[in-house]
């Protein structure tokens, strides 16, 4: 107790507790960081160093790209109350940690095998490669936050109930869920460009 900081200060929102959360794809161990802050809020110190976002709390990650887009640009109060909420719907639903939840859904949800596009002679050739596992963990957080972006969009439910359900959706392995169709179709692409 160096700072004034107890045990429950490093809760996630209060509530959920990162001890019991492990990361079952070994190729995306050493990319989920799961060292909570006291706030998630790096204020972007990580933006210009190389492989840095690797230390960034995967909750802030995921309000980084729920803020992205639409009304929720550059608004990281609304996205931080949105991921709460969310998260609360799923301990509700699921009867387990939103936390350990979500580090499924984006194992699940990152595509193993992409396409890249090689000139050969003018003559452009899809040829399949193996994806990085930053870019796996990048792709499904974008993945997740816009599959709940547009179930919200022109709907009733709201957003942070649209995005409680991709994330369920998604650690279930839902061919229902956005990020977990998009992958699919990734890897068919690819699989067919071998």
């Amino acid at each position: 107790m160096k700072y004034g900081f107890q045990k429950e200060d490093l809760l996630v929102f209060g509530k959920y507790d990162v001890e019991g959360v492990e990361v079952k794809d070994e190729a995306l161990k050493n990319y989920i960081c799961l060292k909570p802050k006291y706030v998630p809020h790096t204020h972007g110190r990580h933006a210009n160093v190389p492989f840095a976002k690797k230390n960034v709390f995967i909750v802030e990650r995921l309000i980084n790209k729920v803020m992205r887009k639409g009304h929720n640009t550059g608004k990281k109060i609304l996205a931080y109350n949105i991921v709460r909420e969310a998260f609360e719907i799923i301990e509700k639903k699921t009867k387990k940690n939103p936390i350990q939840v979500l580090v499924d859904a984006l194992a699940n949800a990152g595509p193993r095998e992409e396409i890249v596009r090689l000139k050969y002679g003018g003559i452009a050739v899809p040829k399949a490669v193996d994806t990085s596992s930053l870019r796996r963990l990048d792709v499904a957080l974008r993945n997740i936050a816009e599959g709940a972006r547009r179930a919200a969009f022109k709907s009733k439910r709201s957003i942070a109930q649209c995005l409680a359900d991709e994330i369920i959706a998604a650690a279930n392995n839902d061919s229902k869920s956005y990020a977990i169709s998009k992958k699919e179709e990734v890897e068919r692409v690819a699989k067919s460009a071998r």
